[in-house]
């Protein structure tokens, strides 16, 4: 293992996104290609608090937080080399042929791969998909904007 594959550990995430905990869905980065892919994982454990409620007795990943993991790993590709990142925050603007194909259960390790379709300054659409064991389980095209931490939370801060 090569140094900068030991520092995409939990900790190097947490470096590159603002998420935490509960709202964290990726635990490991595999593989990066900047500018074009990421390889990410999530581990899935009954201990998950949307697990609580969805569904009692037969406990499965929502399939909008699967969206939001592929999510969490494209933003990690597009933030991880911006410098000031820790003032910038990605935003969806849309989500489009989300498709959900097999339950995602405890237990099971979810593979996100995520490729750049587009890119421009601030926004970037990205295909993403999950899958676990090999087996496809979700697949998405999203768009996502970057803004300003401190930007006015208005119309404003979309069109950069």
């Amino acid at each position: 293992m090569t140094a900068a594959q030991g520092e995409r550990d939990l900790q190097w995430i947490q470096s590159v996104l603002p998420h935490r905990y509960p709202m964290l869905f990726v635990d490991r980065v595999l593989d990066l290609e900047p500018g074009k892919r990421i390889v990410a994982i999530k581990n899935v454990t009954i201990n998950e608090p949307y697990f609580v409620g969805h569904f009692q007795g037969q406990p499965v990943v929502p399939g909008v937080l699967l969206v939001e993991g592929m999510a969490q790993a494209g933003g990690i590709l597009l933030l991880h080399e911006v410098e000031d990142r820790t003032n910038k925050l990605l935003y969806f603007m849309s989500i489009e042929r989300a498709r959900f194909r097999r339950p995602v259960v405890p237990g099971d390790q979810i593979r996100y791969e995520v490729e750049i379709l587009r890119l421009r300054s601030n926004t970037c659409k990205l295909q993403g998909r999950a899958t676990v064991d090999g087996e496809l389980a979700a697949e998405a095209v999203c768009m996502s904007a970057m803004v300003d931490r401190d930007a006015d939370r208005g119309a404003a801060a979309w069109v950069g």
